[in-house]
């Protein structure tokens, strides 16, 4: 971005900075800009939100996936809305308001509105709630109109992710902190932007239909609240704001085409620059003074001031469960009516939000003590979790960024020994039997546990390199569950964070390869020369005897 209406200059980069602690988000910095080598200015700088950002965050490639923007622009003469309206069955009814980004998802994108707008009842079986949630109570803290809550609808993202829900992911920045002209739809932004703007909106069906179920919106008002108390109320934005104007002040003074002078960009926290500088429209404030009337706003709104619950304390039965062990987690609350847990036993599945018990019959003390106990069972290669304590007005989450931050339980889980994780299969040649979760076509290494125990494969290494065993270790929390599979990429990618990804390759003409714990060789093997496709796998699975194979993944 060139940094347009923005005499801060900042309003991009601080908007991610804030976002990013409470959902997933594209980095976002500066880049001082050279064309044929002379100096055009200073520009902010943010990630694509692409295959590759998917795959980082939601754990594939191949979900359907949209850009929410209308596709003729937005406003007058524009496209429809990206509003997420339900226009009936025919696809071809949301082509303009929707950017395809996958090679299909018209027919999902379709199943999500009629869901929203006719049969909400069902809405967390196709839309990750939870950060549609923050989304929304993102735009409204920072007053982000450009964006859903505004008068556009638009500047967001679709992916389908594994849980076949969507997620949405927030874009375009530039005109957060009440930069945006066009207001919300319904009314003006501004420092008393009220956190149910567009609740009886029917251009915001999004809006509406989650702060009408009143679960839904005490959870939006508890995000909302974390958000004001943690980066307004602790100043948490202004030291970011300060920071990064120190970072850019020298370029900014050396930025021969920018749209401000250098005294309102000195001034922009604090002084509003009349007319909205180029292109006109309302003025542009100064983010410290709107965050001043914000914090000065929530704090005499009745929703805001809702006495919500105290989370005083949480336990496990079991601190360090083994796997497939059942235990008790416990937690006391003081004015709470209901209390929920969430948990997941893989870092890839959604959460899953039952209500725990005050009845004195689920390890959970005397009836009516406010300490509330629910059953699980340790059934994955992690355990997440976190609690949301209600009462009629108001919620609170604990830890209070849940979902997108969580309490974690130690799994014990034994590391193998010789001979009870196998080197099972090989592919130095792959092209056309699987890709890894970017889509890439790489070899692979897969890994056999034979036993009936889930295994520790943290801290192992693997080497195609016999005078260094040591070469790439398997990263932390990396449990095989018993008698299965894990594939190993080895695609020299360290730089790829879904998966596991090698700092090697193998060698098609042959190569060696080693799995040791760093003092001994658990499994080793002489990979001969592979053709395109070809396997070198055990046979049997669990024998001693490889040899050429077609791949069973």
């Amino acid at each position: 971005q060139n940094l347009y209406r923005d005499p801060s200059m900042i309003r991009e980069v601080l908007s991610y900075a804030v976002l990013e602690n409470y959902m997933d988000c594209p980095k976002s910095n500066f880049a001082n800009v050279y064309i044929n080598g002379t100096l055009r200015g200073l520009y902010s700088s943010a990630e694509s939100i692409d295959d590759k950002f998917n795959t980082d965050h939601y754990y594939d490639h191949a979900g359907s996936f949209f850009k929410c923007n209308p596709i003729g622009g937005a406003g007058p003469g524009g496209g429809i809305s990206p509003d997420l309206k339900y226009l009936g069955v025919d696809s071809s009814l949301y082509f303009n308001g929707y950017e395809l980004k996958s090679t299909y998802g018209w027919n999902d994108l379709v199943s999500l509105t009629d869901i929203l707008n006719n049969n909400t009842a069902q809405l967390e079986t196709i839309l990750d709630i939870d950060r549609a949630i923050w989304m929304l109570a993102f735009n409204n803290v920072l007053v982000n109109l450009d964006s859903y809550n505004g008068a556009f609808r638009q500047n967001y993202y679709l992916y389908k992710d594994l849980n076949q829900r969507f997620v949405p992911t927030v874009w375009d920045l530039n005109m957060s902190f009440n930069g945006f002209p066009g207001g919300t739809g319904s009314g003006a932004g501004g420092g008393s932007l009220d956190p149910l703007s567009n609740s009886t909106s029917n251009n915001h069906p999004l809006i509406k239909k989650i702060l009408a179920n009143p679960l839904y919106k005490r959870m939006y008002m508890a995000h909302i609240r974390t958000m004001v108390q943690e980066m307004i109320g602790g100043n948490w934005y202004l030291n970011q704001a300060n920071t990064l104007r120190a970072t850019i002040d020298a370029a900014v003074q050396a930025d021969p085409f920018k749209f401000y002078t250098y005294t309102q960009y000195q001034n922009s926290l604090t002084t509003a620059v009349a007319g909205g500088g180029p292109g006109g429209g309302q003025s542009i404030p100064g983010i410290q003074t709107l965050m001043n009337e914000r914090l000065a706003y929530f704090q005499t709104e009745q929703n805001y001031l809702y006495a919500a619950p105290s989370i005083t304390s949480y336990t496990s039965s079991v601190l360090s469960p083994s796997f497939n062990q059942s235990f008790t987690l416990n937690a006391t609350a003081t004015n709470e009516t209901a209390l929920y847990l969430g948990y997941r036993t893989s870092h890839v599945l959604k959460f899953n939000r039952v209500q725990m018990f005050d009845d004195g019959n689920h390890g959970d003390g005397l009836a009516g003590d406010h300490t509330y106990g629910y059953t699980v069972t340790a059934d994955g290669p992690v355990f997440e979790y976190y609690f949301y304590a209600d009462n009629a007005n108001a919620g609170l989450f604990s830890p209070q960024r849940a979902e997108h931050e969580f309490h974690t339980l130690s799994l014990n889980v034994p590391a193998p020994t010789s001979g009870q994780v196998q080197i099972n299969e090989v592919m130095s040649d792959n092209d056309l039997t699987h890709e890894d979760p970017y889509g890439e076509s790489n070899d692979w290494i897969e890994l056999h546990n034979t036993t009936a125990t889930a295994l520790n494969l943290s801290g192992l290494y693997l080497s195609d390199n016999v005078n260094n065993p040591l070469k790439w270790v398997v990263p932390a929390n990396s449990i095989l569950l018993p008698n299965d599979y894990l594939i190993v990429w080895a695609d020299n990618d360290t730089l790829q964070t879904t998966g596991l990804h090698t700092n090697f390759k193998l060698g098609s003409t042959g190569d060696f390869l080693s799995l040791s714990n760093g003092i001994n060789v658990l499994d080793q093997v002489n990979v001969p020369a592979l053709a395109t496709d070809q396997a070198y796998a055990r046979c049997p699975e669990t024998g001693s005897i490889f040899d050429f194979a077609l791949p069973t993944f």
